[in-house]
């Protein structure tokens, strides 16, 4: 049976609340014909498919043929995002902005033009206010086109000042966009490769980042150009595990919008992201006090109105904000508690399965593994680990070689001895194909290899001899992030202890 991914009305459809229904209803039946009634028929058998199945669909539409079946669809996919549209016109700054700019042409087409430019001159002030210079530059086109067919006005500095107001816009846009390409070309290389793995990494991404900034950025106020300064900075510090940086920036970044809290209503993905990032950074400096107050603040945000407006955003929320928790509770080795969110965050990774990208997946899923590692669930452990391993190396290739090394890890605390030799060898050569080797990485498997088959006394010494070699590397940056994704000292701290990790770990926040 075909997944309901693979057919886009039926995607649609199946996203829309009960509201949205009702409201697609009554639309239909203002501007209804014949037509519209048969498309109301097809409207109300995909909504009772749960998987989109044509066969099943055109048994139950008599009527209809299959031939006359795919125009159908295009007409109900229109007449659907035109009730939409109606009805979310005034929760929305760009599609208000859409709207008055379609009734200045209206006006204009029937020759109404000093009417037309009252409607263009009020969209101005909003599109200045909340920054929108994407319709600032098709508003003051309008204005000119205007002003150069017919005389409307009798002031003589009209022409000069819109010829200033586009020079300046045009080019406030051309270093917006200069910045957000900086941004996204930065976030796609940490998406596909993880962080920098050495020296040669850093070097690239340094000289690349450093060619693209602009000279005079720090003189830049406008809030389109500081928020993607303050995200290029971000991800620029990210990739080469400057923690402190990352954090500094992402912590700019969130107070931007506390600065000026309009821009929320039109940018409030860019909100939402910003904490995601501002909370992964007091994970990885493990200030832990700040990180329970921002969580604390995200979770009254995730109850609030605006954040439930919109399905893109109460995803997004969602699914960060459970990776805080779950960082949250790992980090102060509340394993046991974290076990009890998962139920409600898996029931919602299902019912949001069509919306969530592949990488948030892989996160979540190392995550809630992590979670069952720490509270002795090694069996659970492997397989949500084999959930990223199944899955094609195409992004987050540093994640892929995490995983393989906690699953090796999990089988060895199971006692799999013929497995755990299997698997030390495939993965060191996965490894190595991807060139992903740290030095705590070598020193584990150096380990594997020779004290595996020790007794339990020699054990506890080649413990103590491995955390010894690691603890060194604690505190350097480019080893930082193998100890954020796979906390190995403080297992080796519960093994050598003979308690568990979530003791080591409470144990640290205490001291």
């Amino acid at each position: 049976m075909p997944n309901r991914q693979n057919d886009m009305l039926h995607q649609l459809i199946n996203s829309l609340s009960k509201a949205e229904k009702r409201n697609f209803k009554l639309y239909i039946q203002r501007n209804s014909g014949e037509k519209d009634l048969k498309v109301t028929e097809l409207f109300d058998a995909i909504c009772q498919q749960e998987n989109y199945d044509e066969s099943r669909l055109l048994k139950k539409l008599r009527s209809v043929s299959k031939s006359q079946l795919a125009n159908m669809k295009s007409h109900l996919y229109r007449q659907v995002l035109a009730s939409l549209r109606i009805l979310r016109s005034g929760q929305s700054v760009e599609l208000m902005l859409n709207e008055q700019l379609d009734y200045a042409r209206l006006l204009f087409n029937k020759g109404l033009y000093h009417q037309s430019l009252t409607i263009l001159e009020r969209v101005k002030d909003t599109a200045l206010n909340y920054e929108q210079n994407t319709f600032i530059i098709q508003i003051i086109s309008f204005e000119k086109k205007i002003e150069t067919l017919y005389i409307t006005r009798s002031l003589q500095n009209r022409a000069d000042q819109l010829s200033l107001e586009s020079k300046t816009v045009n080019q406030r846009r051309e270093t917006i966009t200069k910045l957000s390409n900086l941004s996204l070309q930065l976030y796609s290389w940490y998406i596909k490769r993880g962080h920098a793995r050495n020296k040669e990494d850093e070097q690239e991404v340094k000289r690349f980042f450093f060619t693209e900034l602009p000279e005079k950025y720090t003189t830049l106020t406008g809030f389109y150009e500081r928020l993607y300064i303050f995200q290029a900075f971000c991800w620029y510090a990210y990739i080469r595990q400057d923690f402190r940086m990352y954090y500094r920036y992402t912590q700019k970044w969130v107070d931007l919008f506390e600065e000026k809290p309009h821009m929320l209503e039109v940018e409030t993905m860019h909100y939402v992201k910003g904490m995601h990032n501002l909370l992964n950074a007091l994970f990885d400096v493990r200030h832990h006090k700040k990180l329970n107050d921002y969580i604390h603040r995200f979770e009254n945000y995730a109850r609030t109105d605006p954040s439930q407006q919109f399905e893109n955003v109460r995803i997004q929320t969602f699914v960060y904000l459970s990776s805080a928790q779950l960082n949250q509770h790992i980090l102060q080795g509340r394993f046991m508690e974290g076990l009890q969110l998962l139920p409600d965050i898996e029931q919602q990774l299902n019912e949001y399965d069509a919306y969530i990208d592949k990488h948030r997946i892989l996160v979540l899923n190392y995550k809630i593994a992590m979670m069952h590692f720490g509270a002795g669930n090694y069996g659970k452990c492997i397989d949500y680990l084999q959930e990223i391993i199944r899955q094609p190396v195409d992004l987050r290739v540093d994640l892929h070689c995490y995983a393989r090394l906690l699953h090796l890890i999990a089988h060895y605390e199971l006692g799999n001895t013929a497995l755990v030799e299997y698997l030390t060898k495939s993965v060191y050569r996965f490894m190595a194909k991807m060139q992903r080797f740290s030095i705590i990485e070598e020193e584990i498997f150096r380990f594997l290899r020779q004290s595996f088959h020790a007794g339990k006394k020699e054990m506890k010494k080649q413990f103590a001899l491995l955390l010894n070699k690691l603890l060194e590397y604690e505190n350097k940056p480019s080893e930082s992030r193998t100890f954020a994704y796979l906390d190995i000292i403080s297992w080796l701290q519960s093994k050598i202890r003979e308690t568990s990790m979530a003791e080591v770990l409470q144990s640290k926040i205490t001291k």
